[in-house]
């Protein structure tokens, strides 16, 4: 069995074997919500804003089970494959460490260059996650993977707006009632 490093450069590195490792591995689990926290804490750090690292590593966490659950039922129910199996943990540690390279968010705090950092990070967690998913859900093609990617994240972009409007409606009220006190 790897140790954390060992998975965490695996994941980074876009190493197959390690997605395939994790999957099976039911003890990476709170490794997977370690790499998680760590590069949500990282990315907030690398924001320069200090409510960014609080706030980005309790979303971080909710986001990951949230997208975890997402991309189980899309890709279980919707778009199974001929081999597809999996459980709620499978995708939770394979995504987990599919946010690898989030650990280096800490590099965005470099002026100019944070933005081409970030960008670069975003797209190299993609990638990851497009490997996690394709092992986690044992499809024999990427092409299935992408699209079980791209409708998860469809999924998890409708359900912000709605968490977002709802705290805004929240928020209107709550100004309208305060004012008229």
């Amino acid at each position: 069995m790897a140790s954390l490093q060992d998975r965490v450069i695996g994941a980074m590195k876009l190493n197959v074997s390690t997605f395939e490792e994790v999957e099976h591995d039911q003890s990476a689990t709170s490794q997977a919500a370690l790499v998680v926290l760590a590069g949500a804490i990282s990315g907030g750090l690398g924001s320069g804003r200090m409510m960014g690292v609080v706030f980005g590593a309790v979303l971080g966490l909710i986001a990951w089970a949230l997208a975890s659950f997402v991309v189980l039922i899309v890709g279980t129910k919707l778009l199974p494959g001929r081999n597809t199996q999996a459980d709620f943990g499978q995708v939770a540690r394979t995504l987990g460490f599919a946010q690898a390279p989030y650990l280096l968010g800490i590099l965005g705090i470099i002026p100019i260059l944070g933005y081409l950092i970030r960008f670069v990070l975003w797209i190299w967690v993609l990638v990851a996650m497009v490997i996690a998913v394709r092992q986690a859900l044992d499809y024999d093609d990427t092409v299935r993977a992408v699209i079980v990617c791209v409708i998860a994240w469809a999924i998890m972009v409708f359900m912000s707006m709605i968490v977002f409007a709802a705290g805004l409606g929240a928020a209107l009220v709550g100004a309208n009632v305060g004012a008229g006190m």
